[in-house]
């Protein structure tokens, strides 16, 4: 049995927090191991508070290998406290996660479906039609459903995952970062030191996802301004501009830490987007030509851009786990007909019918935004350009909030005083970096190509694969290895997504700048 020990609450039986043997301690308040060390990790100590903490459920997990019996664990008044273990299925016994979970707030199974709603629909959407000029309007069409069975079989991959692990260590739930970790604790032994690796890397690509989808979301909103402010004065200013005008009420609203504050600006943001999208669609059904005047199938060089934008837009991974955490009935999240099969059943399918529709309307015309196809001189078309450009300039403070939860949380213990003080220098940093990143890359459809098929190529694709893999390594992959075999199809099918995605999008941002 692969052993786990976590200090949980950070003191033993006899109320005193474990010692740190002196090798372990360099003088400095906080300190980290090697993460590859074949010794037990301390992932950070407060001399002050005599206290560690890791990011797995603020519990510090120290692997021990079963043979290694001669690495001891943190001990104190010399006793080791092995207070998590991770078993095999087998020896799990009857332990169900969803019963020992404690939450204040839990939503309902229709609450959870508007919530995953909202994750998954996005300005992705508007830009949906240009995927289909990259694909054709009959290619298009299959390949975004097919993309869509993908994407949602793998979310089901990880959420499966996430409840079989739970059940090993006992615990009640685990977020994406979690489960890669745990995944790997509880995996074949040569794997164990690489699960802080998988930790860092599955947040690694849930932050540049998300900082990647404020800069677009930056491009976006300077873009639609300008288009109707050029339409007023006569002026042609550079989008750039706008986005330097953008920075400062930019830094402002995310100088907002709570969430709670942050709920008003979502609601309007919803508002405006859905009366947004029901003008779009009146003007996209307006004198639609015939499907015959449309490319059935595009150049397959224009596939790869295809895949970036359509997996970009479809991809809210980030945000499955978080709801499904908190569900009053988790069991009801997957299966038949479950939560997150109707709520992508209606993404995929209104996604589709817009890229269908947009792209028909305007074929060879159609822009990474289908609001900047709208009639310039039209008022009405204006005010969309506006309400969808307010919406998404308000939607950023809350894409911008998970990235920074993720990096403060682990830079945080840096800062002793001052902590205020750092905590809004990185939030303006950062800001500032998503602008820069913006100014640098104006180009809204291959940049929103360029997201999808560096970042969620691999959260969406590759890692649940690779997961589930490691999840059932040691219990066997099935019939024929059918499990295997199934997820290295979906891994290559994510790598070459990746490289052929990025490669294109790289191309065309390079073309534009010349």
């Amino acid at each position: 049995m692969t052993q786990a020990y976590a200090t949980n609450g950070f003191t033993n039986g006899y109320g005193k927090a474990p010692e740190v043997p002196q090798h372990y301690n360099n003088g400095s308040t906080n300190f980290s191991f090697n993460p590859f060390a074949e010794f037990p990790i301390i992932t950070q100590y407060d001399q002050r508070k005599q206290s560690a903490r890791t990011e797995l459920r603020d519990s510090l997990y120290t692997k021990v290998k079963a043979e290694m019996n001669d690495v001891p664990a943190a001990q104190a008044a010399g006793s080791t406290l092995p207070l998590v273990q991770l078993r095999k299925d087998e020896e799990a016994g009857e332990y169900n996660p969803f019963e020992h979970r404690k939450v204040a707030h839990p939503t309902t199974n229709t609450e959870t479906l508007v919530h995953l709603l909202k994750g998954s629909l996005g300005s992705g959407i508007l830009a949906m039609p240009l995927a289909f000029l990259n694909a054709g309007l009959w290619f298009g069409l299959i390949a975004t459903f097919a993309i869509g069975i993908i994407c949602t079989y793998c979310v089901h991959i990880l959420v499966k995952c996430s409840h079989i692990l739970c059940r090993r260590a006992q615990i009640p739930s685990l977020g994406f970062a979690d489960i890669a970790e745990t995944a790997f604790l509880a995996g074949p032994d040569g794997l164990h030191k690489w699960s802080r690796f998988a930790r860092f890397i599955i947040n690694l690509f849930l932050v540049v996802d998300l900082i990647g989808c404020c800069c677009v979301y930056v491009v976006f909103v300077a873009t639609n301004i300008k288009q109707v402010v050029d339409h007023y004065y006569s002026v042609d200013l550079d989008v750039r501009v706008y986005m330097a005008a953008l920075l400062l009420p930019l830094i402002l609203i995310n100088l907002i830490r709570n969430l709670k504050y942050l709920t008003p600006f979502s609601m309007v943001a919803n508002v405006l987007i859905a009366a947004g999208m029901g003008i779009t669609m009146w003007y996209i059904l307006t004198d639609t030509p015939s499907v015959s005047e449309r490319h059935a199938v595009a150049d397959f060089k224009q596939w790869p851009m295809f895949f970036g934008t359509v997996i970009f837009a479809l991809e809210g991974i980030g945000v499955v786990m978080s709801l499904e955490n908190n569900m009053k009935s988790p069991q009801h999240f997957i299966g038949c007909p479950g939560v997150l099969n109707t709520g992508m059943a209606f993404v995929v399918g209104l996604y589709a019918s817009v890229g269908f529709l947009g792209y028909l309307k305007y074929g060879e015309e159609t822009k990474g935004s289908i609001t900047l196809n709208l009639p310039t001189e039209e008022i009405l078309a204006q005010s969309v350009k506006l309400m969808i450009a307010i919406a998404i300039f308000l939607t950023y403070s809350l894409q911008f909030y998970v990235p920074m939860e993720i990096l403060w949380k682990n830079l945080k213990g840096n800062f002793n005083e001052h902590r205020n003080a750092a905590e809004y220098s990185l939030r303006i940093g950062l800001v500032i970096l998503t602008v820069g990143i913006a100014a640098a890359i104006p180009n809204l459809g291959p940049f929103i190509s360029l997201i999808g098929a560096v970042c969620l190529s691999t959260l969406g694709l590759i890692f649940p694969s690779v997961i589930e893999i490691v999840t059932y390594w040691e219990d066997g992959m099935g019939r024929f290895n059918w499990r295997l075999w199934k997820n290295i199809l979906l891994i290559l099918f994510g790598i070459i997504g990746f490289i052929t995605g990025t490669y294109v999008s790289v191309i065309e941002i390079i073309e534009s700048h010349l």
